[in-house]
């Protein structure tokens, strides 16, 4: 029987926080939260979180790693304490929390598949976040010579830890906002298919983002640089799977 978790990465994120783990407990799930590095009001209220229900766990990095970073810490803690599949949502109340009863569904139809959200937005999405989204996927559907991967950057995903932890055994990922792009193509490499969900997604009025324009936008290049030469020394094999199917 499969066993599920929740991993929230969180960086000060403090502003919806207290939403998010009440919606989430109404699940009777375990929590993971990985503070990854917060300053110390953040702290206050993480630890204030964990003494209020007993099923959320918060893990601390001493020194902020990034959004992957922390991901990454939550898997490995999620895997090692047996759980047989995690469900990776953001601390800002982006994603809608409601759709999570439908990702384990499909997540217990297909269990060796990485169940992940498909975003649907609003008028709230920063226009050039929301164009800048296809250059990735471009090079997304180039380095798996596939259109099967439709959406790369949502966080908002139910990941099957045993392939995860074969592959984290192997392949050093990055650590930053490169993260959710880099996991998902490496998987699709290893053999592991993505099903994909169609489910809102919002930017909170108020909300914080971590994305530094210059830094991240040049870490997904170098990323994408990496991944188009391994899709070239992968691609006969990739071209195998899809003829055999």
């Amino acid at each position: 029987m499969n066993q599920f978790c929740i991993v929230i990465p969180n960086y000060n994120h403090t502003h919806a926080i207290a939403t998010v783990i009440l919606e989430l407990n109404a699940l009777k799930l375990p929590i993971i939260m990985v503070d990854d590095g917060s300053c110390d009001d953040a702290k206050q209220v993480f630890a204030s979180l964990q003494q209020q229900y007993d099923d959320l766990t918060v893990l601390t990095h001493t020194e902020n790693q990034g959004k992957g970073g922390a991901v990454q810490t939550g898997l490995l803690y999620a895997h090692e304490h047996g759980f047989s599949h995690a469900i990776q949502v953001d601390a800002d109340g982006q994603h809608s929390l409601d759709d999570i009863a439908k990702l384990i569904e499909l997540s217990n139809n297909e269990p060796n598949n990485v169940i992940s959200g498909c975003p649907i937005y609003d008028s709230s999405v920063p226009k050039h976040r929301y164009l800048s989204r296809y250059i990735t996927h471009f090079w997304v559907w180039v380095e798996t010579l596939s259109f099967d991967i439709v959406d790369s950057m949502c966080g908002f995903r139910v990941y099957p830890l045993t392939a995860v932890k074969q592959l984290m055994a192997k392949q050093a990922l990055g650590k930053r906002m490169d993260f959710d792009i880099e996991i998902l193509v490496r998987l699709y490499w290893q053999g592991v298919k993505v099903t994909f969900l169609p489910t809102q997604v919002i930017y909170p009025e108020n909300g914080v983002s971590h994305f530094r324009a210059l830094h991240d936008n040049l870490g997904i290049s170098w990323l994408h640089t990496r991944l188009f030469f391994g899709m070239l020394f992968r691609s006969p094999l990739l071209i195998w799977r899809k003829v055999v199917g």
